[in-house]
Parts: structure tokens; sequence; C-alpha cells
């Protein structure tokens, strides 16, 4: 670790403001692409916990769906620090009551093609069909009905973005009160540093939840 980045380290440790609990990466499937991708995502996953998250959520955007079972076997071979589960379009609107449970108990969620707009979408069919079966009254239908049906559920304290100032359609619902920050470097550039100056960023801003 070089001199700078072990002053953000200290920056970080005597910050009075607390880091993220849970952090979203957005990456797209052509940062995924370049060489040394891989190598940069196990880092991530290793200075998001050492930094203070307890949670982890990577959205994987995808143009070319014939390629998520590659990215999807490229992250089991990962050697994660914590318990990951991978979702795909596939997991959209399950009731598979073992991937509910894992998808909420995993410290590390990965989405790989699963936009946000096909996960709302997913989630409000299933609220049509419990009504129209008459399991539930649409009067009832509430925000928790909505987010219990989403695949990751759980809302984000921080989304990080490299490359661009665009969040591609990633989790529309649960990062609506998010903080966003993005970064001009590349994925296969970004470094501990970069991670460090996006959790300091959050460390410093006044949260206000919408209000």
């Amino acid at each position: 670790m070089g001199p700078y980045d072990a002053s953000l380290v200290l920056r970080h440790r005597l910050h009075d403001g607390e880091p993220p609990a849970h952090v979203a990466l957005v990456i797209t499937e052509r940062d995924l692409l370049t060489d040394g991708a891989y190598d940069t995502l196990s880092d991530v996953l290793s200075w998001t916990f050492r930094y203070g998250a307890e949670r982890l959520t990577v959205s994987v955007s995808v143009l070319d769906e014939s390629v998520i079972d590659t990215l999807v076997g490229e992250f089991r071979s990962l050697d994660a620090p914590r318990r990951m589960v991978i979702r795909t379009p596939a997991d959209a609107g399950s009731d598979d009551d073992s991937a509910d449970s894992a998808r909420t108990d995993a410290p590390i969620r990965v989405n790989v093609g699963l936009g946000g707009k096909a996960e709302f979408a997913a989630a409000v069919r299933d609220l049509a069909s419990d009504v129209a079966a008459g399991r539930l009254e649409p009067e009832d239908i509430d925000e928790d009905h909505v987010a219990d049906r989403l695949v990751f559920p759980e809302e984000p304290d921080l989304v990080i973005k490299t490359g661009a100032e665009r969040l591609s359609d990633f989790a529309i619902w649960q990062s609506v009160y998010a903080e966003l920050y993005f970064t001009d470097v590349n994925w296969r550039d970004f470094r501990r540093r970069d991670y460090l100056r996006a959790v300091l960023d959050f460390q410093d801003r006044q949260r206000r939840f919408g209000r």
C-alpha cells in the first residue's frame, strides 16, 4: 500500500461518519471482458468488507443474454470472502423458498442480466396473480408487498458506478434513496484508492432519504 492509499485508509478510520453498510456496484458485461476484470472484482469484494460494509450487491448489465451463463460461471469461480448468491433473469418472480432465503441472507448478492424494469414488472405480475386468485385485495397492496417480490429486496446505502455517469437499468425500486457515486475511472483501472474515495464521499454526505 502506497502513502496515498495509507492516508485514505487513515481518514476512513478516523472519520466520524458511518461507512455504508450495504454497497451496490454497477458494472457492465463489457467491463468484465477486459483483461484483469475479475482480479479487480476479487479485490473489490475484499475491500468492501474490510472497510465497513456488511453486504455487497453486484449488478451486471448485459446486452447479449447468450453470455449470461459464461458470466455466472466466472463469478462462481471467484474466491469470494463471504457467501455469494447469484441470480439471473430466470429467477424473476421465482417462488422457490430456498432461493428466497438465500437472496436475503447472503452477504454477497450478484445480479447478472436482470434489469430493474424486468424485476419490477415480474413483481407486478406476481401481485396481479395473487389478486386474481383471491389471495390478496388490491387495496391491501403496499410497498412491502412489492419489495417482498423483488429478487434482491434490500436497499443499498451507496451505489458505485465506474466509467460513466449513468446507472443503466439497475435496481429501480431499491436504489431510490441510495447515495450515488460516479467515477470516470474505468473498471479495469479501479483501485483501492478509488473505492476508498467513494466510501469517504459517502461518509461526508448528510443523507436525506428523499426529504
